[in-house]
């Protein structure tokens, strides 16, 4: 059975039982404590919390999940994945235990001809944490499963929580027996390799309080009972379809295929290969499903997952032979087997493919630049006698330019060097613990919530107005003084303000929050300079107490600075009209990855492995200020998220999107989902200007641009600019670039000129210098300071040449150095007789640039440094000659 097939399935079982079917969420986690999501019921989590009202009872999906703790396990185990589907069926305070354990049993057991999974009964066993009664008497007498099938484990295996205090509940887990080949018999208790989980069903029935681990309290019961289970889709594909691992399932052999056939390389000839290609196949698998959910290669966050597991998978086709590109083909191939699960890769293949043949160009490069390092890096460490690459150099090739340890072992030890690995490893665990450090500080996050959960629970969500309406009449429904809830405020206090209904947008789509004025009804004045939603539903109005005392209860007139609020409007607008044009002119690749829309200018960041030519932006200007005099008319509609998709309306990546959606159209021009504020006709942004467009990170572009006044503006003093460069050019506007051209041309004449005065200047010291030779045991040696100023390409020029005067077969050593801008510099060269007498150009320099302060290298003819004490000139040049005298055989 195919992997598409048992997503459909699944989905089929549950809907035909009321469920409710819920699309996978984006893998970029909705939630500021996750940077991706790592399992199938984070979408629901708002509805476990209780942060809102679940709109179903029973829901059931299969969701994109990616985890990556242990990523360097990849392909050395076959158990451990970046990325998998979990198929999940929930519950809020509807079905329990049985109905679950039932629902589980029936689609697992029912024959494949009647739409089930078709597994034999016998080969299921059962695991239930070891106090829940209820559940192995459900397992038992219900569902009909053998009281020696079913075995009962501890907290650690069988209870569920989220980490922090919240839900928490038993777990019960349904396994298969993949028979006496993979071990001894006895169930999952024994032998977890042969008695696979494939199912785990969750009890959420109690809340949990404080405490590391499993050791924390249970409160008490929950309110409403909740089910949450889990299906791994790869592993039960793995059983139907018959195979040793996740790796050979439908969706990853055929990746495994490519990389054979780009490689040369079979599956299952080796083992060091075998991990390769199964690094290969689960790393390209994950890097095509978050590009395909917008996540671009970066060196922070989510981004830098991705960047991270594609360069193990490139580094891996590496070491299996493969020389030219290869990710063309891999992600060609993951397209092929995703694409029937989930159809818009195969719509976004061109920039999916864009975006990682960009990253695969880009690490080529940084292989190389990273092996120039890591030669200095060899070269250091043998001129201080040493045989171990030192563990932080090793650390700063895989942070800073994403070189793989293995690489940089494989390529130390072609060199006669060994790595000090445990250093690698200590550093690497530090970064660890860090970040680790960094998770748990977010996950404090959800107690700061509290106090917006409880006003929510009490008065309902916020009525927001603002949509047709700049002020209102509310009554204020909650006051945070310093994030503790608190009766009223004074004057002075810095307070979070929870209304019934505002006008205030609060933070979300790229736009800010509004800011205004809250004025109570008994004279207190609030002013208000920030709009959030820390929970969904709940508008938070931040600022201080102006003027009177604020209390809870208290009637109000809320209303926002207008006139900002307008120019906010406008930049939203003009955003869409940019994300539009963009896409004409660049294709659907120049897709949505962020905006920010404040008064009168807006920034926005879409997708683009180069640079946009200037003539490109220049026709996306025009048309956008095209559009604004054809007078369009700007609506907003509310629609379910199938129609929306229907009419073309265009989704921003990573956003999260629920059944109803709200649409603005533009005209016949724009057609996007957004819940921001915009001008009701194109007319009404007056202006826009593209200020210009640069690179914020592989694969993404940003425009920052002006709408309206702003833009007015700056046009105006760009005018009053070529007014100023026309005086003092002496031409019309249009004639000012060729004429400007004309006189950079002569300046850059003028500057060859004086170089090549100041180059023959220096040469002609050249026969005064060769003259001036000392003999040092034999050798004809050259040291000396030229004047101040003299450039690098010079001074090297100037130590060649007076290399190449002294003639006879003498050993020749030239060292000289200059100051240019208050730092030394130094060139040294040595001829093949000199060499051959141990004399080589890169170690003479290295001592002569630790004396100035400083650094360099070089080949063993000539070699060039530098340092930060010019004052050390005299003394690095002492330094050199008692080298040569030391060092000459």
């Amino acid at each position: 059975m195919e992997s598409a097939e048992i997503r459909r399935r699944w989905l089929s079982f549950f809907e035909e039982r009321g469920h409710t079917v819920v699309p996978s969420a984006s893998l970029i986690a909705d939630d500021p404590t996750l940077l991706l999501v790592p399992a199938g019921m984070v979408p629901f989590k708002p509805y476990f919390l209780g942060e809102v009202k679940p709109p179903f009872a029973r829901a059931t999906s299969v969701q994109k999940c990616v985890r990556t703790p242990d990523i360097e396990e990849v392909g050395k185990t076959t158990r451990h994945g970046t990325f998998f589907q979990m198929c999940g069926n929930f519950s809020f305070g509807d079905y329990f235990k049985e109905g679950a354990a039932e629902l589980a049993w029936e689609l697992l057991t029912t024959p494949q001809d009647k739409g089930g999974y078709g597994l034999d009964p016998e080969r299921l066993w059962i695991t239930v944490y070891e106090q829940d009664d209820e559940a192995e008497r459900i397992w038992r007498d219900v569902v009909g499963v053998p009281e020696d099938r079913i075995q009962r484990l501890g907290k650690k295996d069988n209870y569920w929580d989220m980490g922090v205090p919240g839900p928490c509940g038993p777990c019960s887990e349904i396994n298969y027996d993949r028979g006496p080949e993979f071990g001894a018999e006895g169930g999952p208790a024994v032998n977890d390799e042969r008695y696979v989980e494939i199912w785990n069903l969750v009890f959420m029935q109690y809340e949990r309080g404080e405490g590391p681990g499993k050791d924390y309290p249970i409160l008490g019961d929950l309110p409403s009972k909740n089910i949450d289970t889990g299906l791994g889709l790869e592993r039960l594909a793995m059983i139907l379809q018959g195979v040793q691992n996740l790796y050979e399932i439908d969706t990853s052999m055929a990746v495994i295929d490519k990389a054979t056939e780009l490689t040369g390389v079979r599956y299952g000839d080796a083992q060091a290969s075998d991990v390769s290609l199964r690094v290969v196949t689960d790393h390209m698998r994950t890097s095509v499903m978050l590009i395909g959910d917008g996540v671009t290669p970066g060196n922070e966050g989510r981004g830098y997952v991705l960047r991270r597991i594609m360069r193990r998978a490139i580094r891996n086709m590496r070491l299996l032979g493969a020389t030219g590109p290869v990710v063309k083909d891999l992600v060609d191939v993951v397209i092929g087997m995703m694409g029937q699960q989930y159809p818009e890769l195969v719509t976004d293949r061109e920039r999916i493919e864009k975006v990682a043949l960009a990253e695969e160009n880009a690490f080529l490069k940084t292989l190389k630049a990273g092996t120039n390092i890591l030669d200095t890096a060899v070269s250091d460490t043998r001129s201080a006698g040493g045989t171990v690459l030192p563990g932080d150099k090793a650390f700063l090739l895989h942070d800073t330019w994403g070189f793989p340890i293995d690489l940089t072992l494989e390529m130390a030890a072609e060199q006669g060097l060994s790595v000090d690995e445990d250093g690698f490893r200590r550093l690497m665990k530090e970064q660890r613990e860090r970040a680790k450090a960094d998770a748990r500080a977010k996950k404090t996050g959800h107690a700061g919530t509290g106090a917006y959960r409880e006003i929510a629970d009490k008065a309902g969500a916020t009525d927001f107005v603002g949509y047709t309406a700049t002020e209102s009449e509310s009554t204020i429904l909650g006051i945070l003084v310093d994030g503790v809830s608190s009766p009223a405020a004074t004057e002075g206090d810095e307070v979070e303000i929870v209304l019934d209904r505002t006008p205030f947008y609060a933070e979300g789509g790229g736009q800010i929050g509004d800011t205004g004025r809250i004025r109570v009804d008994t004279g207190a004045v609030v002013e208000i300079r920030d709009c959030q939603k820390p929970v969904p539903g709940v508008y938070v109005h931040k600022g201080v107490v102006q003027v009177g005392e604020v209390t809870v209860g208290a009637r109000a007139e809320a209303s926002i600075d207008g006139r900002r609020r307008t120019a906010i409007a406008r930049a939203h607008s003009a955003t869409h009209l940019t994300h539009q044009a963009l896409r004409d002119a660049l294709g659907p690749t120049a897709a949505q990855a962020g905006s920010e829309n404040q008064p009168g200018r807006f920034r926005f960041d879409f997708g683009s492995p180069s640079a946009v030519p200037t003539a490109v932006m220049t026709d996306v200007e025009q048309k956008i200020n095209e559009v604004l005099a054809r007078d369009l008319d700007v609506r907003a509609d509310v629609m379910g998220i199938d129609e929306a998709r229907k009419q073309g309306a265009i989704a921003e990546f990573g956003e999260k999107y629920g059944e109803r959606v709200r649409v603005v159209t533009i005209g016949d021009f724009s057609k996007e989902l957004c819940g921001g504020t915009h001008v009701h006709n194109t007319a009404q942004l007056g202006l826009v200007k593209l200020l210009g467009e640069s690179s914020i990170g592989s694969g993404v572009r940003r425009i920052e641009a002006l709408v309206g006044v702003d833009a007015y503006h700056f046009l105006a003093r760009e005018h009053t600019v070529v007014a100023q460069l026309q005086e003092l050019i002496k031409g019309r506007p249009e004639e000012l670039p060729e004429k400007v051209s004309a006189m950079l041309g002569k300046l850059k004449d003028a500057e060859k000129e004086i170089e090549k005065f100041r180059a023959e200047k220096v040469l002609q010291a050249a026969a005064g210098l060769a003259e001036s030779a000392k003999d040092v045991r034999g050798i004809a040696l050259v040291t000396g300071q030229v004047p101040d100023g003299t450039a690098p390409d010079d001074l090297r020029k100037l130590v060649l040449d007076v290399r190449g005067r002294i003639q006879g077969g003498r050993a020749v050593v030239v060292a000289l150095f200059s100051v240019n801008n208050g730092k030394p510099l130094t060139v040294i060269a040595t001829n093949e007789a000199a060499r051959e007498r141990g004399l080589k150009a890169g170690e003479l320099v290295r001592t002569a640039a630790r004396t100035l302060g400083g650094g360099g290298g070089g080949k063993p003819d000539v070699a060039q440094g530098g340092g930060q004490n010019p004052a050390a000139v005299g003394e690095a040049v002492d330094a050199v000659e008692r080298l040569v005298a030391d060092t000459a055989k």
